[in-house]
């Protein structure tokens, strides 16, 4: 069989026949010296790959101060920045409708259902209408769910002007499985609406307190401080059922990891969450914190050390940690992992830090977040753009013979696994490779750690449920565990280099007053978008890590003025247009660091 990893060279895209719709005013059509297509837009002086479609009946493009394009509807009224279709059109109309009818249908259900106070009643429906709903809840008034050319939705509030990847629907349905802010009440009105009594500032609202609300909106926003999901993260573990008393763990600072899984791996799990009295072996003290912070990094350097085999290193130019599948030689491996649970959720709950953290990959699999091919990247690059290289080309045409099946090796032995059932047999073909694509994926992160994981889950839910970490992205899960660090902004500029820019220009040196504007975690922040992690070398700036070793912080001037910055975390670059105010230049990287999934990262 073939070596399914293996890089081949891409033969050239083949086009597809002519489009029937001609193109929009001000674009044009040409071939780039391999012979493929693109589209020239001379309104805004860009190119695209992507043929573009004529705007429907009512739209018009224009052009902002800054260059930016945005489109007016004159039949609404109304603008956005994103390029109308007329299937999108049609669709947000139809949205519309079905808002509009499952209103009427509410209101109608509101009036049967206290009608008759003893009767309980159903949504309502018109005579001849099927009994049946659509399986799908209307998004609240404002809202719009909308669709990126890669596939991805997002959902857009109209009436704060802002965008969000959650779906509103999902956030008030997590709201409402949270515990209600110390001093307030959930009541209701004769009529059935639902309200919420503050005791603290004896006032009333018909807004959840436990979803993030506009004061000058009925819609949801979505909150981005990762000060308030802490604060809510919290507040959940305060709520805790802890019992009263302390628990007390002696160990040997020779001996921590043997000391400490002993009595950790017997202990009850409500015990554990008791305040923590830490003491170690001929050593006299009282532990008012200190100690407890200590044995955690001492406990974590140990535990998560690749030498027991627990645990390995990403790659070779990657120190982040991800479960190593031949842990299985030791027999006991899975109470390990139990432990180690347990030990990372402590550190949650207890609100302390660990001295090393995990790949982005492993946080969001805690988080039961999906996975991508995108986040192969930065633990199995080679993978990552063998599996880019089948996306991208056709398969049966350079005759590899894949099939749903993979080779691996864990200690000198080669195994086989289907990604499917007899998987040996099916081979991959255009049609089915997207399907091959997203289960070696899916394979690739759970290869031979399934087991693993689940008890590295049983132990951590013993101690902190999964559903209090919901508003946290696995950045910011990270930033909780391994801590948000003070920035040396000296040494930072000292150990930075540029490409097409030198120190004196004026858009380095309103970078560097952002980073000295910006507060830590935002600092923290930057510093994940850039390279990938939010932890620097213990030599600070001037010991970062490249794909290539040594790898300084480095800043390029690329792009037009509207672009946003882009990052390569394998090269530790940041690429900066040429913005043309602080103002803006500010505007963008805030947006880049808090939004670090919707822009381009390398």
């Amino acid at each position: 069989m073939p070596n399914q990893r293996a890089m081949i060279r891409a033969a050239p895209q083949q086009n597809g026949g002519d489009e029937e719709e001609p193109l929009p005013q001000g674009w044009e059509m040409k071939l780039d010296p391999n012979g493929r297509r693109y589209y020239v837009d001379h309104n805004s002086r860009t190119t695209s790959w992507k043929r573009p479609k004529p705007l429907p009946a009512g739209w018009e493009q224009r052009m902002d101060p800054r260059g930016r394009q945005y489109y007016v509807d004159h039949n609404t009224r109304t603008t956005t920045w994103q390029r109308p279709t007329s299937q999108n059109v049609s669709e947000f109309q139809e949205w519309r409708r079905q808002l509009s009818s499952n209103q009427a249908a509410n209101r109608q259900n509101l009036e049967n259902r206290y009608a008759n106070s003893t009767t309980v009643v159903g949504p309502a429906t018109t005579s001849g209408a099927s009994t049946s709903t659509n399986s799908e809840e209307a998004l609240p008034n404002g809202w719009e769910k909308r669709v990126m050319d890669n596939g991805r939705e997002y959902y857009v509030n109209h009436e704060t002007r802002t965008t969000q990847w959650e779906d509103p629907r999902v956030q008030i349905k997590k709201a409402s499985n949270l515990p209600l802010p110390p001093g307030w009440e959930e009541r209701y009105t004769s009529e059935g609406t639902k309200y919420f009594v503050d005791h603290n500032t004896r006032s009333t609202t018909f807004q959840d307190p436990r979803v993030a609300i506009s004061a000058t909106s009925s819609g949801i926003v979505y909150e981005r401080s990762y000060r308030w999901k802490f604060g809510q993260f919290r507040h959940l573990c305060s709520r805790a059922n802890i019992p009263t008393g302390h628990l007390k763990i002696t160990v040997s600072r020779n001996s921590v990891f043997e000391d400490s899984f002993s009595q950790i791996i017997h202990c009850a799990p409500q015990d554990l969450k008791r305040r923590l009295f830490i003491s170690f072996k001929g050593e006299e003290g009282l532990d008012y914190g200190g100690l407890a912070r200590e044995w955690f990094f001492l406990l974590s350097h140990e535990m998560l050390n690749p030498m027991y085999c627990l645990f390995e290193y990403a790659s070779k130019n990657n120190y982040s940690l991800q479960i190593n599948p031949a842990s299985y030689i030791n027999p006991h491996h899975l109470t390990y992992f139990k432990f180690v649970g347990r030990v990372i959720a402590l550190a949650l709950f207890h609100n302390k830090y660990i001295d090393k953290g995990f790949t982005l990959p492993f946080y969001k699999r805690i988080l039961d977040k999906p996975l991508t091919m995108l986040d192969l990247k930065s633990v199995d690059e080679d993978f990552y753009n063998s599996l880019k290289w089948v996306k991208e080309n056709d398969v049966e045409e350079c005759g590899l013979e894949l099939t749903f099946a993979h080779e691996f090796e864990v200690l000198g032995e080669v195994k086989t696994h289907e990604l499917k059932p007899g998987g040996e047999d099916i081979l991959v073909t255009e049609e089915n490779k997207d399907e091959y694509v997203n289960l070696m994926v899916s394979w690739r992160f759970t290869r031979g750690v399934e087991d693993q994981f689940k008890a590295f889950l049983e132990g951590f839910n013993e101690i902190v449920p999964i559903q209090w970490l919901q508003y946290f992205d696995e950045r910011e899960l990270e930033l909780i565990l391994v801590g948000i660090q003070d920035f040396d902004v000296q040494d930072w500029q000292e150990h930075t280099i540029y490409r097409n820019y030198r120190r004196t220009d004026k858009q380095i040196q309103w970078f560097w007053q952002f980073v000295n504007d910006i507060s830590d975690e935002q600092r923290s922040r930057l510093l994940q978008f850039v390279t990938g992690t939010c932890r620097l070398p213990i030599g600070g700036f001037s010991e970062l890590m490249g794909s290539n070793g040594a790898q300084k912080f480095c800043i390029e001037r690329v792009g037009k003025e509207n672009w946003l910055p882009r990052s390569h975390t394998c090269f530790n670059r940041l690429d900066l247009p040429p913005y043309r105010s602080y103002d803006q230049l500010k505007e963008k990287l805030l947006m880049a660091i808090e939004e670090t999934e919707g822009f381009g990262q390398e």
